[in-house]
């Protein structure tokens, strides 16, 4: 299970957001490229949680000392990349309670584009074609019962440990990334802008 570190509900962060006497936090948005684009709250960048996973060394320098905020569609993935900047020495990072959905619920605005499947709709559909097309099988090919009970299993332990090798697998996939700048290469353009 995910622990988070710190939260922040919507109608606080929006206060934040609001206020023009500090800095504004920094919101880093850790869904695929695909649903950023959907509908992301303005002034987010978007940084894939596979990519904040992979690029820690490149991202930690950027980020260290900002106020940050990881935003996703539920809190469930910002909480993982919440967890990856901790155990790379940034520990004083929130997760936006509830995510977008949430943000959104409670009349927080957002920059919408084409729309897309989330992720976690991805999974589901890509999990339940193969564990129908498993058991489907089972009845043409009697033995291929425990290939059906075999993905089930696999969808139990990735479920309780919250890991998912098919949700990593799918965020890499062309239609989830962006073509052309990378998001840490966005990063280090602001944080060169803000150091002037």
């Amino acid at each position: 299970m995910t622990r988070h570190l710190g939260t922040v509900d919507g109608p606080s962060l929006q206060q934040r957001l609001d206020d023009a006497t500090s800095p504004a936090p920094r919101l880093i948005d850790v869904r695929t490229a695909a649903e950023f684009e959907a509908g992301h709250i303005p002034g987010a960048v978007n940084v894939p949680l596979d990519v904040l996973k992979e690029r820690l060394d490149d991202l930690c320098p950027l980020l260290r000392g900002q106020d940050i905020v990881l935003v996703c569609r539920s809190g469930q993935r910002a909480g993982q990349a919440q967890e990856a900047l901790a155990g790379a020495g940034l520990g004083d990072s929130q997760v936006l309670a509830g995510g977008i959905a949430d943000w959104e619920r409670t009349g927080g605005e957002l920059d919408r584009g084409r729309q897309v499947w989330e992720l976690e709709r991805q999974i589901r559909f890509v999990a339940g074609a193969v564990v129908l097309a498993a058991v489907l099988a089972s009845v043409v090919v009697p033995q291929a019962k425990w290939l059906a009970a075999l993905i089930g299993g696999g969808l139990v332990v990735a479920a309780l440990s919250n890991t998912c090798a098919l949700g990593m697998a799918l965020a890499r996939m062309p239609w989830n990334r962006r073509r052309g700048e990378s998001p840490i290469d966005r990063l280090t353009a602001d944080r060169l802008t803000a150091d002037r």
